[in-house]
């Protein structure tokens, strides 16, 4: 196979780079573009694989966005979409690098935020273009070895064909040139240390890995020009969501300097800024007891609507206690799965994102005609640490996700992929789960008797009660084994409870 050289590099006399194309990328940053749009990278930026890139000294958001690149063979200008593909020579992998740091300093031109020397690693192998499909093509990215964008070309806004023809009606594309495709979702921020990796395949033939290293640059900009800054918005479009990035939840409020040529998306509020309330302790306490003991407690205290209805679970002998994560699927529509479906979606991004001891809340309206969960994600939300997966809709793959150690609690199993009735839509917000409301950071105990939704300031005294009630039922169940009525003794009347101090007593002192 052909490699990138430095031949190829230099060979370039534009870098034509695309803002949005992905459907997944579209979703997540809150606007379908109607026409392609486009910026421009310097060729000094142009880096072979395996070279390092400096996230400039006083910057904090070094963005990373695997694409795939397309290299020009001979001059387009005015071309059709028919003809268009056959001025495409190569295609090969890209890392589109930027400082968000920097977005502010040129309203939207990203000459200094991606224009940066070494900020447009390409390579290391080259597909010809003649060869493959580009509605064929599969692009991933790799974060410390981590598997983070993984999409493909067959539902593009604006295919390659296309782009390449509306660019040759103001400009000659001429042999050389690299237009940069647009990324997918997944995108994230990279620091000093880490190692990016980026590989476009076609069924077998495949780029190969374009490795990126990321150093700490030590050299200060100069008091003669733009300093870097940076707010809450830059590091929630940098890291893709608020969650992501550390944030607490908020009203979205666009930033007076956020470029146009980025329109700011709008997150759900994350769980992460739900203040944990789940200690050890308290979690040793909530899984000591019973759900039907915590029911009970609910009921005394008013809340009688708490309990995750209708499900069945692949580990009934399993208590659980753990946070609630959320997910949330709405009714399948063509259009709107075709933006929302594909590529790093919700459904990914909840599996990708859940942490040990949680558990992942799903709402899917009590569909049971489609799957909600199969056993690739049910497996990398227990790698992850996952501590159940609680869905009111279907379960695919069944045998395999019930032969898990995790828990999963399901309606039923079902063959089919959720697109036939569900579009995966967003994460960590107010959810409907068989019956009840579950909010990001809700406890939820689950055992054989049942689901429960815990609210976080109740769990406390919640758990003591129920540690209580458990210690007199227990107390109750002896003088029953003894041959005594229950009248009286359940619950305990005056005289019982006497008794049943004294009973307690004793057995401290045992």
């Amino acid at each position: 196979m052909e490699q990138v050289t430095d031949q190829t590099l230099a060979a370039a006399r534009k870098v034509i780079a695309v803002h949005i194309n992905y459907p997944s990328r579209a979703a997540q940053r809150g606007r379908t573009p109607e026409q392609p749009s486009y910026f421009l990278k310097p060729t000094s930026s142009l880096a072979l694989g395996g070279s390092t890139v400096e996230r400039p000294a006083g910057c904090e958001l070094l963005g990373y966005e695997g694409e795939i690149a397309l290299i020009i063979g001979k001059p387009a200008r005015r071309v059709a979409v028919k003809d268009a593909w056959s001025h495409v020579e190569w295609v090969t992998a890209s890392n589109d690098l930027g400082v968000y740091d920097l977005r502010w300093a040129d309203k939207g031109s990203n000459l200094r935020s991606k224009g940066g020397d070494g900020f447009t690693p390409v390579g290391p192998g080259l597909i010809a273009a003649d060869a493959v499909d580009p509605a064929g093509l599969r692009i991933r990215t790799w974060h410390n070895g981590e598997l983070v964008q993984d999409d493909t070309t067959g539902d593009l806004l604006f295919p390659f064909a296309r782009l390449v023809a509306d660019l040759s009606q103001l400009l000659t594309l001429e042999a050389g040139d690299i237009i940069l495709t647009g990324t997918p979702a997944g995108a994230s921020v990279a620091k000093p240390g880490d190692v990016v990796e980026v590989e476009v395949s076609a069924g077998e033939s495949t780029t190969g890995r374009l490795v990126t290293l990321v150093a700490e640059g030590t050299t200060p900009f100069g008091d003669f020009g733009a300093q870097p800054r940076t707010d809450d918005l830059q590091r929630e479009e940098a890291y893709g969501s608020r969650a992501a990035a550390g944030l607490s939840a908020a009203e979205h409020v666009p930033s007076a300097e956020a470029p146009a040529t980025e329109a700011p998306a709008t997150e759900a509020p994350a769980a992460a800024a739900v203040v944990p309330v789940l200690t050890p302790e308290l979690k040793a306490k909530l899984e000591s007891v019973c759900t039907a003991t915590l029911s009970s407690q609910l009921r005394k205290r008013g809340l009688n609507n708490v309990s995750i209805d209708g499900l069945s679970s692949t580990r009934p002998e399993r208590r659980i206690v753990g946070l609630a994560r959320t997910l949330r699927y709405v009714p399948n529509r063509e259009d709107l799965f075709k933006t929302h479906g594909g590529g790093f979606n919700a459904q990914k991004k909840a599996i990708d994102s859940v942490n040990e001891g949680e558990i992942l809340v799903m709402e899917a309206r009590g569909e049971k005609g489609t799957g909600t969960i199969g056993d690739i994600l049910a497996l990398r939300a227990q790698v992850r640490g996952a501590a159940a997966i609680i869905t009111d809709g279907g379960v695919r793959d069944f045998s395999a996700v019930a032969a898990m150690d995790m828990p999963t609690y399901y309606a039923n199993p079902h063959p089919a992929v959720l697109g036939r009735r569900h579009i995966p839509w967003d994460t960590d917000i107010t959810i409907a789960c068989g019956g009840t409301t579950v909010q990001p950071g809700d406890i939820i105990v689950a055992d054989a008797d049942g689901i429960l939704v815990i609210p976080p300031a109740l769990a406390a005294e919640l758990a003591d009660d129920s540690i209580a009630q458990e210690r007199e039922e227990a107390f109750i169940t002896e003088m029953v084994q003894q041959g005594h009525s229950v009248d009286g003794l359940y619950p305990l009347n005056a005289e019982w409870r006497a008794r049943y101090v004294n009973w307690e007593a004793g057995k401290a002192n045992e």
